[in-house]
């Protein structure tokens, strides 16, 4: 049983480490910290902590390192789950604030908690299982172009540019954008992707290539929009703490390419009651990423559909300040989707 003064030690241990990279002996630990014992009384403390796996010693010397058990109790018991700083909140709402559509709120959303944190951010796009179709556009871009636009009510946008063969007849498109507006607007995707692929029986046959032509190219965008899929920033950040990882860090670049293995990782990660998870080193080995841990929360897109946001990065990192900028980012993207007036903090 680690008592209370064991939990700080474990505490210090954490914190330092993560600070310094270096091991962490007791000597130091009295030398920065107030715990009014002798280091002798440490040493005992750090001994209970090795015999319950919670520290080992990298190599023969005096020093500690936390184990992957010792940060999970770390992030469970002693994380100090501080509010962020003024500036940073106020960065993000600045930052986020700026963007044009759901697309760019995504991506200023990971680079801006690469930013925060320094590790990779990832964000899930929502699985849009209850996104509507709001609107369509046919776009003529020249005599043989055309742009087809769908927008959903949770203001997913999706683009495809065509190649017409027959060449765009610009009366023909605004009847047949009339109709699929007129056809679809309002329905939820999967509805849409039926309707769509029954378009043609609408029309005259001569007029049947066309109409399959843009019908398939609007089903691959309804079906695009019902995918899990993830936008990521912040792999270099890898190779700024490559020390922290044994041998090569190409197969942890290589699982996080992986978009199936991240988004089945995700999956599997059991929210708190605050929708916020943390999985920690070995926790990840059957996804390849075994030093690594991996934070997230949830967030609402508008429509009141979800998905997750988070940060991925070496067992070694700042958990309190990583935790405090996924939960704050998560919240204030929740609010600015539309679906959770929760003020950031």
């Amino acid at each position: 049983m680690v008592s209370d003064r064991g939990l700080e030690v474990l505490r210090v241990i954490v914190k330092d480490y993560v600070a310094s990279r270096e091991p962490v002996g007791s000597k130091s630990i009295v030398e920065r910290h107030a715990f009014g014992v002798s280091a002798a009384t440490i040493r005992n403390d750090m001994a209970l902590l090795e015999e319950e796996e919670l520290i080992t010693a990298p190599h023969t010397s005096s020093g500690r390192i936390p184990t992957d058990k010792g940060y999970r109790v770390f992030v469970n018991q002693l994380a100090d789950l501080r509010p962020l700083l003024p500036a940073h909140r106020h960065a993000i709402e600045a930052f986020l604030g700026q963007s044009e559509d759901f697309d760019d709120v995504l991506s200023r959303t990971v680079r801006l908690l690469s930013q925060l944190t320094h590790q990779v951010a990832m964000v899930q796009y929502p699985t849009l299982g209850h996104a509507r179709i709001r609107h369509i556009e046919l776009v003529p871009l020249s005599t043989t172009r055309v742009m087809t636009v769908v927008i959903t009510d949770t203001g997913r946008v999706e683009q495809r540019i065509l190649d017409i063969a027959g060449g765009v007849d610009e009366v023909f498109f605004a009847e047949l954008r009339a109709k699929l507006n007129s056809g679809i607007g309002g329905l939820a995707l999967a509805e849409a992707a039926g309707k769509l692929a029954a378009l043609s029986d609408e029309f005259v046959d001569e007029r049947a290539p066309i109409v399959n032509q843009v019908a398939s190219s609007l089903i691959e965008q309804v079906v695009a929009g019902r995918q899990d899929r993830l936008v990521m920033a912040g792999t270099a950040n890898l190779a700024r703490t490559e020390e922290d990882f044994t041998g090569s860090i190409y197969p942890v670049l290589e699982a996080i390419e992986e978009q199936v293995t991240l988004l089945r990782l995700f999956a599997e990660m059991e929210p708190d009651q605050n929708g916020f998870s943390v999985s920690i080193g070995r926790e990840n080995a059957s996804f390849g990423l075994g030093e690594t841990s991996v934070l997230t929360s949830g967030y609402t897109a508008s429509g009141g559909d979800s998905a997750r946001l988070g940060v991925l990065g070496p067992t070694r990192m700042d958990y309190s300040n990583n935790m405090a900028a996924v939960r704050a980012v998560a919240r204030y993207l929740s609010r600015l989707l539309g679906d959770d007036d929760t003020t950031t903090r």
